[in-house]
């Protein structure tokens, strides 16, 4: 199946944009984000593309990018999450917002969807906290560090970096990446004024 569409938007609905691609008119499902980051009608478009095959039907779904499709797939590897579902979690949180959430337990983060309740946000969170390395790509660090304070086993003086940084506003993922970078720079074993002073100076840039 295709794996990419590009062509021209002809029309969009609800959930939908029919994509003219050398006068064929493709109807592709997509979330929200990513009909937001669409061109108006007339202009041209690329999207990454899945395809469902049905008894009845033929979907095509379409993404912004690889890792937002990656993403499509594996939430829909948890019971109860449907394609629908899916894309309703995609419309909600950017794929970096998804990958901290689970790395961090965060199920309210992934309530916040619209559909989406307690139950099922604690089962995505769980059965998906192994997976999310594989989609991190450039934001390992960061991801693992996010882990290891889900799990509570982070050292104090990251910790303690994290917690200050939100207590200065900063979100969980924001103060989380901050102290990852800081960490990076400068090593294991540095205390947590150092990651704090480190941590806003990689915000502040």
């Amino acid at each position: 199946m295709n794996g990419k569409l590009k062509g021209v938007v002809d029309s969009y609905g609800e959930d939908w944009v029919i994509l003219d691609v050398q006068g064929v008119g493709y109807q592709v499902h997509c979330s929200a984000k990513t009909l937001g980051n669409l061109p108006s009608s007339g202009e041209g478009a690329t999207l990454a593309s899945e395809t469902h095959v049905r008894e009845t039907e033929i979907k095509l779904f379409g993404f912004t990018s690889d890792v937002e499709r990656e993403w499509f797939r594996l939430l829909q590897s948890v019971q109860g999450v449907v394609a629908k579902v899916a894309l309703a979690v995609l419309g909600t949180l950017a794929p970096a917002e998804l990958a901290s959430a689970i790395a961090l337990q965060d199920k309210a983060m992934i309530a916040r969807t619209p559909g989406i309740g307690p139950k099922v946000a604690e089962r995505m969170v769980r059965e998906l906290k192994n997976k999310v390395p594989a989609l991190s790509g450039d934001t390992m660090g960061a991801i693992g560090l996010q882990q290891e304070l889900g799990e509570g086993v982070a050292s104090s003086a990251v910790q303690d970096a994290v917690s200050a940084l939100s207590n200065l506003g900063y979100s969980a993922d924001q103060a989380s990446r901050a102290v990852a970078s800081a960490v990076k720079e400068a090593g294991d074993d540095v205390d947590s004024g150092t990651l704090i002073r480190l941590g806003l100076k990689e915000l502040a840039g």
